[in-house]
């Protein structure tokens, strides 16, 4: 949610801000600046009605205090309107890009900040992507998950499974016992409340999978919950920042996604993901992202996968964010790279909506958060059964997970 003082005293920054992401939210934007204007002058008039009224029924002028009342009854109720109006524009609109996010209007504008390809392995066969491998290992089995499921859904046999736990417990363990984590375990399911607090409601409800007959949606990612733990409360400055780790199921319709990626693990509508959530004071939280993002690294550099990291442009920032690194694994069986984390900082954005605030010596204000993939395991998954993979059609378990799965190699 954007701050209306910012709309009031500075809108051409406001303005810049959405043109800068592709500027398709630019009508609403003014729809919103009008509406706070407007609400803010009925505020003052209200106001005056009040105190006016106050020192009507001070002197005792009983008919005029009547007249008075009925007027600011009025009165309130258009305030009401306005203000529920603001509301509405305001949860329509995304965040605005920080100033040093570079422009741009496409994925392709993103920038390359670093890059480790030391550990691309040179191999001399026909490498197979993970749909293929995990199939011919008999560890992956989209056939039953489709009969029993339809499209886009999987299930993972014997060792796959064990792969699957395994990595789940891999990254758990290196955020709350090495990066100092609190590891939370939420419900799968929240209220439209909470959703509308990390700004997946009303904006992206199409997305979501929901209880019918009831406020109740399955969560898109542990970030939801995490984010909200926080809702409505003021939090001393001494204790934050706030780290919270959560390993989740996340469910997502892909709405408009139809024909993207639905072979294999990559887009599917159940999935796993251990997730990072931040909450910081607001003159810490770009530092923040930077070692968030150095968090959800790790994790690629402990299980030697190739990985890149981008910084996204103005047009290609999610929602929420105001700032954003993807962290991409190179896959040989496809030739390309896929996103496997982003890490985002949002700014002031979900703590308005969900006031959450601090209090310190100096002041108060509204908390900054942060979250990011730490990291999408399903795709992790993929990730090391393509890079991994060996001529003779079997998978090399990394070094780092063999404790875990107790095995060298897959099957």
């Amino acid at each position: 949610m954007l701050d209306e003082k910012l709309l009031i005293n500075d809108p051409d920054k406001a303005r810049k801000g959405i043109q800068d992401r592709g500027g398709r939210y630019s009508d609403d934007l003014e729809k919103l600046i009008l509406s706070v204007v407007q609400k803010r002058q009925e505020q003052k008039e209200v106001e005056s009605l009040r105190a006016k009224l106050n020192d009507l029924s001070k002197r005792r002028e009983v008919g005029e205090a009547k007249r008075v009342k009925v007027e600011l009854q009025e009165k309130e109720k258009l305030l009401s309107v306005m203000e529920n109006g603001v509301q509405k524009f305001s949860l329509s609109l995304p965040n605005l890009p920080h100033s040093s996010v570079p422009l741009g209007k496409t994925p392709g504008d993103n920038r390359v900040v670093r890059e480790n390809i030391s550990f691309k392995k040179a191999v001399d066969f026909k490498t197979q992507d993970h749909h293929v491998l995990g199939q011919n290992l008999g560890i992956l089995d989209f056939e039953s998950a489709g009969r029993m499921s339809g499209a886009r859904f999987a299930l993972l046999r014997g060792v796959g499974a064990q792969l699957e736990r395994s990595l789940i417990q891999f990254m758990l363990d290196i955020h709350m016992r090495e990066h100092n984590y609190l590891e939370i375990f939420p419900p799968f399911l929240v209220t439209g409340e909470i959703l509308t607090g990390t700004g997946q409601l009303p904006k992206f409800e199409e997305d979501l999978y929901k209880l019918n007959g009831e406020d109740l949606f399955l969560i898109p990612t542990a970030e939801v919950p995490l984010t909200n733990l926080h809702r409505g409360e003021t939090i001393p400055e001494e204790k934050l920042p706030l780290k919270y780790t959560a390993y989740t199921a996340c469910f997502r319709q892909e709405a408009g996604s139809y024909g993207k990626d639905t072979r294999g693990l990559i887009r599917n509508h159940q999935f796993n993901k251990v997730e990072l959530v931040w909450i910081t004071k607001p003159e810490d939280s770009m530092k923040a992202l930077e070692e968030l993002t150095g968090h959800a690294e790790e994790v690629l550099k402990r299980l030697e996968l190739p990985y890149r990291v981008l910084e996204l442009c103005t047009g290609d920032l999610g929602f929420a964010s105001c700032k954003t690194y993807d962290l991409e694994v190179w896959m040989p069986g496809e030739d390309r790279w896929r996103e496997v984390s982003s890490c985002s900082n949002c700014w002031d954005f979900q703590a308005r909506r969900m006031n959450t605030r601090y209090k310190g010596k100096n002041g108060s204000g509204f908390v900054h958060t942060l979250n990011g993939s730490g990291v999408a395991v399903g795709r992790i998954f993929a990730a090391i059964l393509e890079n991994y993979q060996k001529k003779d059609g079997t998978v090399e378990v990394p070094s780092a997970l063999q404790d875990y799965l107790k095995r060298k190699s897959l099957p």
